[in-house]
This record gives structure tokens, C-alpha cells and sequence, in this order.
């Protein structure tokens, strides 16, 4: 893959960057502070890809790269969306509500162009089944400190891989980028050649 533009990442997920290390990407990082509450009405995946568009604005206004990605992964069940717990018991809660049920991850890109301001945005789907979880599974799991940061408190690629009965769809959308989605979006902007 040959890179042909500077490329910053709006996020300080070490999911995220290594994602795109493992894609052979070469980029910066600069997070991006943004208010990430949940609009009145706003569906899944317009909630996403606001975020992830929002993210990349920010983060535009701090660097000289001519690329910046933004991306945000939530979890859906219930008419519920859930975000990062914003505590331990917040995060119990969230893994009894998923606990032996499906549930939907969503993930949304935006790839902005400093110079136009022209995007890409992209939101993308996986289905993942969590098994039946034990209360003293919980509880275990919750002292690993793992959930605390991640949308639906569990993350697939880490600990709480031991929850997961069944993913549909992208496994990477579920750590947290849609990598397939996301070379094909960028090979689109020609930001890189493959």
C-alpha cells in the first residue's frame, strides 16, 4: 500500500491505530474532545457518523495533514444505545443487558479533506451474540478494568473475547474500524494506492 497524502487519526484508541498499522497506514494521532452524548431521535448510525465526522472537524483545526479519519463504535440493543460506561456499575449493567442476546455494533468513518472539506462518511454494521454470562463472569471481568473504555463495556479483541458466541458481519467493525470499508473508501479519495 503506498501512501500518497499525510493522514492523522482523530482518535487515542489503541484499537484503532492498530488497526491501521496492521493495514500498513502510516499516520499521526491527535484525539479529538467532543461532546459524544446522544442526540434526541437520532438513530444508531446518524449518531455515528456525527460523531465521527465532528471528530475529524476538530481535529482538522490542530494539524497540517491534508487527511484526517474520525471514527465512533457504539453498541444498539434495545432501542438503547450504549456508549462507554461511565462507571463500574454502569458497566455491569450494560454486560447483564447484553448477557445471552444479540446485540448490533455500529461503526462510522469520516475521511476529510483539510484543503475541500469534502468527506467520506460510512457506517457499518456487525451483529455479536454475548453467551449467557454468570454474575461471578461479570464481576471478574469488571476487576480487569477492560470494560470501562470500550462502547457496550466489553472488548472483543482483548478479555472479554471469552463472551463472544457469535459475530455476523465485520469482525474489525467490532474492535472499532471497518478495515475493508475503510481501504475501499480510501482508495476511492486516492489518499492511497494499492
Amino acid at each position: 500500500m503506498q501512501i500518497q497524502n499525510r493522514i492523522t487519526l482523530a482518535s487515542s484508541s489503541p484499537r484503532r491505530k492498530a488497526l491501521l498499522e496492521e493495514a500498513g497506514l502510516t499516520f499521526s494521532i491527535c484525539p479529538a474532545d467532543i461532546d459524544e452524548d446522544i442526540r434526541k431521535g437520532e438513530s444508531p448510525r446518524e449518531h455515528t457518523i456525527r460523531l465521527a465526522e465532528e471528530k475529524a472537524q476538530v481535529v482538522a483545526k490542530k494539524t497540517n495533514d491534508s487527511w484526517i479519519i474520525g471514527a465512533d463504535t457504539i453498541v444498539f440493543i434495545d432501542n438503547q444505545i450504549l456508549g462507554k460506561p461511565s462507571d463500574i456499575n454502569e458497566a455491569r449493567k450494560m454486560l447483564n443487558l447484553l448477557s445471552g442476546r444479540y446485540h448490533t455494533v455500529v461503526t462510522a468513518f469520516c475521511i476529510l479533506n483539510v484543503s475541500t472539506g469534502k468527506t467520506v462518511k460510512k457506517a457499518v454494521e456487525s451483529k455479536v451474540k454475548i453467551k449467557k454470562l454468570a454474575d461471578k463472569e461479570i464481576e471478574d471481568y469488571l476487576k480487569t478494568g477492560e470494560p470501562l473504555d470500550k462502547a457496550g463495556a466489553y472488548a472483543v479483541q482483548g478479555v472479554g473475547n471469552f463472551m463472544i458466541e457469535e459475530i455476523g458481519g465485520s469482525y474489525t467493525n467490532v474492535v472499532g474500524l471497518p478495515m475493508e470499508e475503510l481501504k475501499d473508501a480510501l482508495k476511492k479519495v486516492g489518499i492511497v494506492k494499492m
